[in-house]
């Protein structure tokens, strides 16, 4: 049986949105920048307030697709990072889209490699369709669990 095609657009849709998540996490491990960005409306919005609170530490929220990703590159820049993205909910009304997604971030640093510091977070999403892509508008970063060494991220 074929599926219909608004059910074959709703998927696509969906696999779309996470895709823009994808290039987010994939900017972020391979430091890329253009990357990065474009997963990011211009007017984006980062606020990982409140995972950094429960790391211990402040990190402000930042706005702006350029300045978004420089302060990325900047304060991970003696890391290296992998991301896994996992268990994506998405909701889509129209041209805006909410997802609601886990994402595991290990980060350790280039010139000791014996120490981590690895984060299971919660990301609450929003994005907007930009053409034939999705993109970021807002990311809010809340931790559900972490382990390791916490030092490791002293340098962001």
């Amino acid at each position: 049986m074929t599926p219909s095609p608004t059910l074959a657009h709703d998927a696509a849709d969906r696999l779309a949105v996470v895709e823009a998540l994808y290039r987010f996490a994939a900017g972020i491990d391979l430091r890329d920048k253009e990357l990065l960005r474009s997963s990011l409306a211009e007017d984006a919005v980062s606020d990982f307030r409140p995972a950094a609170a429960k790391a211990g530490f402040e990190y402000p929220v930042i706005e702006g697709r350029d300045i978004i990703a420089s302060a990325l590159a900047n304060s991970l820049s003696t890391l290296d990072t992998a991301h896994s993205i996992s268990n994506p909910r998405v909701a889509i009304d129209g041209d805006t889209a909410r997802m609601d997604v886990l994402v595991e971030a290990q980060h350790v640093p280039r010139n000791d490699p014996s120490r981590h510091y690895l984060m299971k977070n919660r990301y609450y999403v929003e994005l907007v369709r930009s053409g034939d892509i999705w993109v970021i508008t807002r990311n809010t970063v809340d931790n559900v669990w972490r382990s390791g060494d916490p030092a490791v991220l002293s340098v962001i």
